[in-house]
């Protein structure tokens, strides 16, 4: 005869009474974040500040339009009486400074016409220095005396250096007018002593040609104006008389630069 105990009848009875709660547990591992949520109504704007410091000063702004003419202001007082003047006197003295000026004026024309042998246009001064030098140590000489190699860029100076140099009783003298290095094509051309190109106004002899097929030769690639008012290329290395000019503007208030150094 089979036996029963206790386990068989309780599981042949069906599910047990519920046990007690567990102890709680360790806190699990923090989740991802969910998605954000819609924005919030707008809070109600807050107290205005107090005004911050002032700033640093911006750079200067532009000029503005010249504002309108204002209203005259009232009329002054009547002044005093004035002194009777003495005029007859005055007008002797004014009178005898101005013919102490013309005097003066022609001294100076004198001296610079005459003594120097300066020749000038409305702007220019011209010196002819008669201590024959190569073309270089001529230039340079201009350049100390604060003027350059005279570059006659007109006919009017042209003719005042080609009568400069007749009256001079000189046949030739250097000018500031040079040849420059090979073009880009391989032809030489001619530059003034002021670097600027030489352009259609050239007195050249029958025997030169400004705008040859070749270049300059090296031994011949100076310029030199003759008393006949015509242009010859010849060795920079042959001492010459020269020429140097001088602007006005520079003379003013110097004493006299081509003068004192010639």
């Amino acid at each position: 005869m089979r036996q029963y105990n206790a386990a068989d009848t309780m599981s042949s009875s069906g599910k047990g009474d519920q046990g007690d709660d567990g102890e709680q547990g360790e806190e699990g591992k923090l989740g991802k974040n969910g998605p954000p949520g819609l924005a919030g109504v707008p809070g109600e704007p807050g107290l205005k500040g107090e005004i911050g410091p002032t700033g640093k000063m911006g750079p200067t702004g532009e000029k503005g339009d010249k504002g309108l003419k204002g209203f005259d202001g009232p009329v002054g007082l009547k002044g005093q009486t004035g002194a009777t003047c003495d005029c007859g006197r005055y007008r002797k003295v004014v009178g005898q400074l101005d013919e102490n000026v013309g005097k003066l004026r022609n001294t100076v024309r004198f001296v610079k016409n005459v003594v120097l042998g300066l020749k000038e246009t409305e702007d220019r001064y011209y010196l002819l220095v008669k201590e024959p030098k190569k073309f270089r140590e001529a230039s340079m000489n201009c350049k100390l005396r604060g003027g350059m190699l005279a570059m006659p860029k007109t006919n009017n100076i042209y003719r005042l250096m080609a009568d400069y140099i007749s009256q001079a009783g000189l046949t030739r003298v250097y000018m500031g007018v040079q040849a420059q290095s090979k073009d880009t094509d391989g032809t030489g051309s001619y530059i003034y002593a002021d670097s600027t190109p030489l352009r259609e106004f050239a007195v050249w002899s029958q025997e030169e040609q400004l705008y040859s097929t070749s270049s300059p030769a090296t031994n011949v690639s100076c310029v030199e104006l003759l008393s006949t008012g015509t242009w010859t290329k010849v060795e920079c290395e042959t001492p010459l008389f020269f020429i140097c000019e001088f602007p006005k503007s520079r003379r003013r208030g110097r004493g006299g630069t081509a003068a004192s150094a010639s």
